[in-house]
């Protein structure tokens, strides 16, 4: 069953985000707090723990950007995602695709992005970044709170 596995917001713009207990979507808005809530089509971001999981395994592969124990510190929020998710092909989603997280209804409006001109700082570390990929944005259609644990489901609606 797809879940939520971390929520995340950042105050400014540029910087990575930090792992909250909970965050509040706002229709037409995006989420309470987040510095990338100004309305628009990306309100919301998304990416899979599946999809970092990839990055952490290339970085090992390259021994690159490691720590002392040998794995890469990428925490929840590192790739500016506002929800991190598992059990679900985000990137395999259609645009149009509306989904119930938490008490949120989100509908899909970009799959992947384009990169920095530099590349971000994950990129510059390990030579790749999934978010420009595999992360996807939405729009918040109906208000909700959403938290780690919550089920994540296809709306009809």
């Amino acid at each position: 069953m797809p879940t939520v596995t971390a929520v995340c917001v950042s105050k400014t713009k540029g910087t990575v985000k930090e792992s909250v207990p909970e965050i509040f979507a706002k229709a037409g808005h995006g989420i309470i707090g987040d510095a990338h809530a100004v309305g628009g089509h990306k309100q919301v971001s998304l990416l899979a723990v599946e999809s970092v999981d990839k990055l952490r395994e290339k970085a090992h592969d390259n021994d690159k950007g490691l720590t002392r124990d040998k794995t890469l510190k990428l925490t929840a929020g590192a790739f500016a995602e506002n929800i991190l998710t598992k059990g679900i092909a985000l990137n395999e989603l259609q645009v149009g695709t509306k989904l119930k997280v938490g008490g949120a209804l989100l509908e899909v409006t970009q799959i992947g992005k384009e990169c920095h001109k530099k590349g971000c700082a994950i990129k510059q570390l390990t030579g790749d970044c999934v978010m420009p990929r595999e992360g996807i944005f939405a729009t918040v259609l109906e208000n909700g709170k959403i938290k780690p644990g919550d089920v994540i489901s296809y709306a009809l609606h």
